[in-house]
C-alpha cells in the first residue's frame, strides 16, 4: 500500500528532473540504495567520508516538489530507523536517566557517580566540542567499571550496548598477539573511522586497556586529539572509555587511610586520588604508560573506582535478587554478604572481588 503512495512521488522526480543537476539526483539515489544495501539486506559497505553519496540529501534537492511528497518520503526514510523528530533514533542521550541509575544502581561510588555524569552531560551539551569525550576508568575487579560503561550506553543510545554505534574492544581477546600489533592497528583503524561514518556519535569502550600494546593506542591516538578532522573525517563527537585495573592497589590504600583516620569514604574527592592515578598509570607496564595517549594529555578524566565494602555488597545482593523478581530478608542479604571474602586481612573490610560474583552466588541461597 505504502509503495502505491510513494509511485506518484517517483513520476514527480522524473518529471522534474530537469529542475535538478543530474549528479545530485544520482547522488540521493546512490545514498537511499546504500542504506537499504547495507542495514536491511546486511551487504557488505565500504563507507567513504569524501564521497557524496554518504551524505543525506539536503532539503535544497527536493525544492521543486510540494510538502506532501517531501513529507511521505520523510517518513518512509524515517521507518527504516535513520532518523526521527529528535535527530538520530539510535541516539537518545538520557541525562536524566543517566543521573538517575548512577545513583539507585552504582553502590559505593560517589566519585564515579560524580564525574562521568558531569562529563558526559557537558559533551552531549557542548556539540562543538574540540576533542572526543577521553575518560579512563580505574580500580579492582568489580567495583563497577564495566557497570557503569554499559550504564553510559544505555542511556546515550536506544540499544545501549547493542547499538551500532557502541563498539566494544576487549584487549587480550580481540589482540592477543604482540607480534600481529600492525595488523591489529589497522583493523582497529578501520573499525574506528567506519563507526563514526555510520554513525554521528559513537562510543568505544577498550576493556582492559592495560594489556593493550603501546603501538595500538597510539595508532588510535589522532583519534582523540584536538584534529578537526582526520583524512576528513571528524572524530569530535565519539567518546573513549578504557577500563583498567591500575591504580586499583592505590585507590584501596586511599580509602584504608580515610577509615583508619575516622574520615568518611564519602570524603574522598578527586584531589586525593586523581594526581596518583595519572603518576601510576604512566609509571605502570603495558600500553598506557608507553602511549602518545599519556603524554599527549588527551586523558580528560581518570575516574577511580573505590573498594565496595559489606554494605556495598549487600545491596548488589539486592539488586540481584531484585533483577529475578525476588525480594529477600535482611539475614539472606547478611548470609550471601558474609560468603565473599575480604581484605586486608586484618581488618577485613573491602570485598576481594567487589561485586562481580554475586548474580552467581545468589543462586547458592535461593530455595
Amino acid at each position: 500500500m505504502f509503495l502505491y503512495q510513494l509511485l506518484p512521488f517517483l513520476w514527480a522526480v522524473s518529471a522534474n528532473a530537469d529542475f535538478f543537476q543530474f549528479d545530485t539526483i544520482s547522488n540521493a539515489s546512490t545514498y537511499y540504495f546504500n542504506y537499504i544495501y547495507c542495514n536491511l539486506w546486511e551487504g557488505e559497505c565500504q563507507p567513504n567520508q569524501d564521497d557524496t553519496t554518504q551524505q543525506v540529501p539536503t532539503r535544497d534537492l527536493w525544492a521543486g516538489f510540494s510538502q506532501d511528497y517531501i513529507r511521505l518520503l520523510s517518513q518512509w526514510y524515517c521507518s527504516l530507523g535513520q532518523c526521527c523528530e529528535s535527530g538520530d533514533c539510535r541516539i537518545i542521550n538520557n541525562i536524566t536517566g543517566l543521573a538517575i541509575d548512577l545513583q539507585l544502581k552504582l553502590h559505593g561510588q560517589h566519585l564515579a557517580q560524580s564525574v562521568v555524569l558531569k562529563a558526559v552531560q557537558g559533551f552531549i551539551s557542548n556539540p562543538e566540542s574540540n576533542k572526543p569525550l577521553t575518560l579512563s576508568f580505574h580500580g579492582w575487579s568489580g567495583t563497577g567499571k564495566n557497570f557503569v560503561a554499559r550504564i553510559v550506553a544505555d542511556n546515550m543510545y536506544r540499544d545501549g550496548v547493542k547499538s551500532e554505534c557502541v563498539r566494544l574492544f576487549i584487549a587480550p581477546f580481540h589482540f592477543p598477539h604482540a607480534r600481529l600489533v600492525d595488523t591489529y592497528k589497522g583493523q582497529l583503524r578501520e573499525a574506528i573511522r567506519d563507526m563514526v561514518l555510520r554513525c554521528p556519535q559513537t562510543l568505544f569502550i577498550f576493556d582492559e586497556a592495560e594489556k593493550l600494546h603501546p603501538g595500538l593506542i597510539d595508532a588510535i591516538k589522532p583519534y582523540m586529539d584536538h584534529y578537526d578532522n582526520v583524512d576528513g573525517v571528524s572524530y569530535r563527537r565519539a567518546v573513549f572509555l578504557f577500563l583498567s585495573n591500575i591504580g586499583g592497589t592505590t585507590i584501596n590504600d586511599v580509602a584504608l587511610d580515610f577509615w583508619h583516620s575516622g574520615q568518611n569514604r564519602e570524603d574522598i574527592g578527586m584531589e586525593d586520588l586523581e594526581h596518583r592515578l595519572r603518576a601510576e598509570a604512566m609509571e605502570s607496564q603495558g600500553g598506557f604508560a608507553q602511549s602518545e595517549l599519556m603524554s599527549g594529555h588527551l586523558i580528560d578524566f581518570f575516574v577511580p573506582f573505590l573498594p565496595l565494602e559489606y554494605r556495598h555488597v549487600k545491596l548488589c545482593a539486592r539488586d540481584a535478587y531484585a533483577a529475578r523478581g525476588l525480594e529477600p530478608d535482611e539475614g539472606t542479604l547478611d548470609e550471601v554478604a558474609k560468603a565473599m571474602l575480604y581484605v586486608p586481612k586484618e581488618e577485613r573490610l573491602f570485598s576481594a572481588q567487589g561485586c562481580k560474583s554475586i548474580p552467581q552466588r545468589i543462586n547458592f541461597f535461593l530455595p
